[in-house]
């Protein structure tokens, strides 16, 4: 077992404010290290993480402290076919045929909604006045919630992020995102239970009719996936948004090259995840002892999987530190799939199920955004920055525009 060189301690200030300088570190002289404030192992390698991601032997026993305590027990935290079937169960309404032909109606008038209050101006704060709202208010209207309490949502997710990422474990953090689980469930549940009796074509509908070989979701499981969908399904698309705009700002070359063709949008993003991913770490648990780089993790040992690092490693990526969406090392075709080469989603059976909600949503933003600023460009004096440790994308983005006409 190694032991990490000085690096700034991954819950300081100096790590949020520039975690990759401590990766790189870590890749190289301790690949596998003790965290005692967290009391967890930390892995950093390209290698190491995705074994944790696909490893049956690498378990999300973790959930059961980290997530049940603000959404419930989760799909996250099951496995074997009781995973499979709840999975079966939700799926379908995140991909082909569904995703696009009934849900897509919903992110396009959501985007256009909020674009439509910036796009005379010649100026927005993209994280601020879209990219913190768009995915919340997509979820929402997906559901079939009403969009009056939209606000109440906003706070709901805010609490339910900053419990995820309370590393240092502050007890009135943990104290807000229990009230919140008590407050989603006292909102939802009477909803759920309207819903099976009066069914609409909503995705809350389906999710409560939705039947696999006499399998359905009871009302909890559904109070959960909806808590689970509020952050998963909006921090990535909300911290994705406002980090693919920030690269391709920061590479105008880039930015011309996606503003005169659209396709690009797509690598774009799969080069945003892997380069700057919206969530730099999560945790597993192996259930028996696991040997990566640097030494042998104990059963039954939290392990956190630093995403932002793995993502960044020289012996997967060629110049892993250059933003550039024509990189050949990175497979965009399947970069939204469980086989994806990037780790910003998991891999394994765990892989995101919002993957392609993720891939629709941003598409749909970006051209839209696009669009409404064909000239755009960071406010004068400005310089794009990303904030976080758990979670991580620039915290404003001030922006300016000439206004179409």
């Amino acid at each position: 077992m190694t032991t990490a060189p000085e690096v700034p301690d991954i819950l300081s200030p100096e790590f949020a404010t520039d975690p990759y300088s401590a990766y790189r570190i870590m890749r190289e002289h301790a690949p596998l290290f003790w965290h005692e404030p967290m009391q967890s192992y930390v892995v950093s390698r390209y290698e190491d993480v995705a074994r944790a991601f696909r490893d049956p032997a690498f378990t999300t026993a973790n959930y059961d402290w980290q997530l049940e305590p603000v959404h419930g027990r989760t799909i996250l935290q099951l496995s074997g076919r009781e995973h499979a079937v709840r999975r079966g169960l939700v799926a379908p309404a995140f991909r082909g045929d569904e995703l696009q032909g009934r849900f897509l109606p919903v992110i396009e008038r959501n985007a256009r909604l909020l674009i439509d209050r910036f796009r005379a101006t010649g100026r927005v704060e993209l994280v601020g006045e879209f990219s913190t709202h768009f995915p919340i208010n997509v979820i929402v209207d997906m559901l079939g919630l009403d969009q009056a309490d939209h606000a109440r949502f906003q706070r709901w997710y805010t609490s339910i992020i900053a419990f995820l990422g309370n590393l240092a474990q502050d007890p009135e953090v943990a104290a807000d995102g229990e009230r919140t689980r008590v407050e989603l469930a006292a909102y939802m549940l009477p909803i759920i239970a309207e819903r099976r009796a009066n069914p609409g074509d909503d995705l809350l509908s389906r999710l409560c009719l939705a039947e696999i070989d006499g399998t359905r979701m009871s009302d909890e499981d559904i109070k959960a996936f909806v808590s689970l969908l509020l952050a998963a399904g909006g921090e990535t698309t909300d911290k994705a948004i406002s980090a693919i705009m920030a690269n391709l700002l920061v590479h105008p070359e880039q930015l011309a090259a996606v503003r005169a063709d659209r396709s690009l949008i797509a690598r774009a993003f799969a080069e945003t995840l892997r380069f700057s991913p919206p969530v730099h770490m999560i945790m597993r648990q192996p259930e028996r002892d696991v040997t990566l780089s640097g030494g042998t993790i104990p059963a039954g040992s939290t392990v956190t999987c630093l995403i932002g690092a793995a993502n960044r490693d020289a012996e997967r990526y060629r110049d892993p530190e250059r933003f550039d969406i024509f990189r050949d090392d990175l497979d965009t075709t399947t970069a939204f799939s469980a086989a994806a080469n990037h780790l910003a989603f998991a891999l394994g059976r765990h892989f995101c199920v919002g993957a392609l909600l993720a891939k629709t949503e941003v598409e749909v933003a970006m051209n839209m955004l696009l669009d409404a600023m064909p000239d755009v460009r960071v406010a004068d004096g400005f310089v794009p920055a990303e904030q976080g440790g758990f979670t991580r994308g620039p915290e404003r983005l001030p922006l300016e525009f000439t206004p179409v006409g």
